[in-house]
């Protein structure tokens, strides 16, 4: 839907992704600014980044993940998997280091792997999260190190992600990226 404050699509549509999609999806995983969009309100906490999340799952959705939340000059993702209708959900959360460029296509990539790790461990959101931010990482990291080496400035242009040249830490991450569970 959109990113940084601005919509990729018009006002309109946000309605009926709140009204429609949400409550058919079986996992949303909105940025901060698409989850402050569909739950109408401002997320400024990892409080409010958890209560998001529960606002969600009342939509429709057993698992939520929003993928990248600034708190405070720090990168989070907050995850929450409402394993029994009813019961509390499972959240976590996993700290990830802001890499000083930018690039195109990361949440696209990130629900994709999100999606994938989910169909090989459906009742460890967290573990699917943990490789999917682990897989990200080395891609991205391994996508600044290309455009340094080719002479680049990263942070005066957006970077191509090196998907191709990733698959192995696409298909076999190294678990570098813990989540840690909120009580």
């Amino acid at each position: 839907m959109g990113d940084e404050g601005k919509l990729y699509v018009p006002q309109e549509l946000v309605s009926v992704y709140r009204e429609k999609v949400v409550p058919v999806a079986s996992m949303l995983t909105p940025n901060q600014f698409e989850a402050e969009q569909l739950t109408g309100f401002r997320i400024a906490s990892e409080q409010d980044g958890r209560e998001a999340c529960r606002h969600l799952h009342a939509a429709g959705p057993s698992k939520v993940v929003i993928t990248s939340i600034y708190i405070n000059g720090n990168l989070l993702l907050i995850g929450s998997h409402e394993k029994e209708k009813g019961q509390p959900p499972v959240q976590f959360k996993i700290v990830i280091p802001k890499i000083p460029a930018y690039f195109t296509g990361t949440g696209d990539l990130t629900t994709a792997l999100l999606l994938g790790w989910s169909n090989k461990y459906p009742n460890d959101l967290h573990k699917a999260a943990e490789l999917a931010v682990s897989s990200l990482q080395a891609l991205l990291n391994r996508t600044l190190k290309d455009y340094e080496k080719a002479g680049y400035d990263p942070q005066t242009s957006s970077l191509e992600i090196r998907l191709i040249q990733s698959q192995d830490d696409i298909r076999n991450p190294e678990i570098k990226f813990k989540s840690q569970l909120y009580d």
